[in-house]
């Protein structure tokens, strides 16, 4: 299998230029709809980024936006093309979660953040794929593999690895996101792009049964930072969060490269890329320090509340356990024996919690590798044990997690190229958490000035991949 020839040939337009444009008249919701359907039959079916393709519904969402245009409506996402991770109610469309336990029929209702998303103006152009039940950091399940669109041989990550390879293949300038332990940030480090995880309460959660004990929110994916805080501003409901600016002082960053768990190992690629984007911030007038996170040393908080969450939402939905993929029946019935034991009692949250605080109270941001190693190949692994499945997350994927079992808000950005897995590099920047939307907003700032100090290439480039 192969990208095809012409499948990255122009830039899709950012999600700013498109609503401008929109807006300003010189193009409508009906042709930049048309445009992107096109763009997703021609690379989807090398990238398998998309579960559902609404056509005809995307066409006449987006004649009902250009009627709302000319009616005088002032739309901040004009007729821009999107899409929406399989997680959560779209209208009419079944909400499969990549998994065959789930039922097939249509929702009757849109979620809040769905529901804000068209209200802004935007078209919902299809439902992008994930791993049963959005458990693990690949995206692939019984609907088939989502790949890298910079390497087709990689995995796009996940959970929200199909809409990283939509945004990343150019097929969509953004698309709606969700991350429970990682699932935003992880695709956007595998992929390129700028991808956030707002703080606690800034967005609407309400995910399965209890947005995994809070540990999950929606954020954006997209290939821009202007873009990534116009989809923040429409989901959070704070149209101020779409103005970005370059920070107004120097703020102090805490450089942590220390690896997360024993289960991991830095690759010295990924740890050059921390160091690269921490001079890049010194030189543009930060204070730059090291930092050490105590990262627990008892995994279980997070695992506990990892694999229970899954199980709540196998229960919530109803689910018959013998039609889930072997890693993820596995995964549910440890949470449900891990909730039975006591094992989501917040006071090691708490402990940990009160560690991070005082450990990183003299710095505004955190600056981390996004991943400890390039992710791994495109591959079956539904098919593949649950242990292995843990071990290549964790190994692979480990600086994301602490930061929803805590809600503070983690963003991650592009910080160069990857030579022998050819796959880009990422940071993640990570701020204490406010509520008001301060918290992002700075971590906005950060990454607009790492964009700006070293730009990096929004889709992926035209190549030729042979997939064995």
């Amino acid at each position: 299998m192969s990208l095809p020839d012409d499948a990255h040939s122009e830039p899709t337009a950012t999600a700013v230029a498109t609503a401008a444009a929109v807006r300003a008249g010189t193009t409508t919701a009906a042709t930049e709809t048309k445009a992107a359907l096109a763009r997703i039959a021609e690379r989807d079916p090398a990238l398998g980024a998309f579960q559902v393709v609404r056509g005809d519904k995307a066409l006449a969402e987006a004649a009902a936006v250009d009627a709302r245009i000319a009616a005088g409506e002032h739309l901040p996402l004009a007729g821009v093309p999107i899409a929406i991770k399989d997680n959560i109610p779209v209208a009419g469309e079944p909400m499969r979660e990549g998994s065959a336990a789930m039922s097939a029929e249509p929702r009757p209702a849109d979620h809040e953040v769905v529901a804000r998303l068209r209200a802004a103006g935007a078209v919902v152009v299809g439902l992008t794929r994930v791993p049963e039940l959005c458990v693990f950091g690949t995206t692939d399940s019984v609907f088939g593999t989502t790949r890298n669109p910079h390497n087709p041989e990689r995995t796009s990550g996940g959970s929200s690895g199909g809409s990283a390879a939509a945004v990343a293949s150019g097929m969509v300038a953004t698309a709606h996101a969700a991350d429970g332990m990682g699932s935003i940030r992880i695709p956007a480090a595998n992929c390129g792009l700028v991808g956030l995880k707002p703080g606690s309460g800034l967005v609407p959660a309400d995910m399965g049964a209890h947005s995994w004990f809070g540990m999950s929110e929606h954020g954006p994916l997209a290939t821009t930072v202007a873009d990534a805080a116009l989809m923040l501003s429409v989901m959070a409901g704070r149209p101020e969060l779409a103005e970005v600016s370059m920070p107004e002082h120097p703020v102090r960053i805490g450089l942590a490269t220390g690896i997360p768990t024993p289960l991991a190992r830095l690759d010295p690629q990924w740890k050059a890329a921390a160091e690269s984007a921490a001079e890049t911030l010194r030189a543009a007038g930060h204070e730059v320090v090291e930092l050490r996170i105590p990262y627990p040393s008892n995994p279980l908080p997070v695992l506990a509340r990892w694999f229970a969450g899954a199980a709540s939402d196998a229960d919530h939905e109803g689910l018959d356990d013998r039609l889930l993929e072997p890693r993820v029946r596995a995964h549910v019935r440890a949470g449900r024996r891990l909730a039975r034991v006591g094992a989501l009692r917040p006071g090691p949250v708490d402990r940990a919690r009160a560690k991070v605080e005082a450990a990183t109270a003299t710095v505004d941001v955190l600056l981390t590798p996004g991943l400890a190693q390039p992710g791994p190949p495109a591959d079956e692994w539904h098919r593949r044990s649950w242990t292995a499945n843990l071990r290549s997350n964790i190994g692979y994927a480990p600086y994301a997690a602490l930061w929803n079992l805590l809600g503070w808000p983690a963003a991650v950005v592009p910080a160069g190229w990857h030579e022998s897995a050819e796959v880009p590099l990422a940071v993640q920047l990570v701020a204490h958490p406010t509520r008001d939307g301060t918290a992002e907003a700075l971590l906005l700032s950060i990454s607009a000035q790492l964009e700006a100090a070293a730009p990096w290439q929004r889709t992926a480039a035209r190549r030729e991949a042979t997939l064995g």
